[in-house]
């Protein structure tokens, strides 16, 4: 499938940074909410938030809202999409020519 040049400037976007990368990492093991992943990066919720939400809009992972039985509170999990990452003169032809 080709992509498109916005595509491709997402998926540079959500890999460009050491943080987003780990969160991939983490995400492989299985699941998480994202106070989970702040502490474990020893992060804020809010930055963390923000590199799943680039993370998200490139197509890595994806997330829903769950209420858990020992928690009235809704927590946010993230979970790894498949996925695979690759650019080619293909790609590159059909959007500049």
């Amino acid at each position: 499938m080709v992509k498109s040049l916005q595509q491709i400037v997402d998926i540079g976007e959500a890999l460009s940074h050491p943080v987003r990368l780990k969160l991939l990492y983490m995400l492989a093991e299985r699941e998480r909410y994202v106070y989970e992943l702040a502490k474990d990066l020893n992060l804020s919720r809010q930055v963390v938030n923000l590199h799943l939400k680039r993370l998200e809009k490139a197509g890595f992972v994806e997330s829903d809202l769950r209420l858990e039985d020992d928690d009235l509170r809704a927590k946010k999990f993230y979970r790894l999409k498949e996925f695979e990452v690759s650019l080619g003169m293909e790609d590159l032809k059909q959007i500049f020519k």
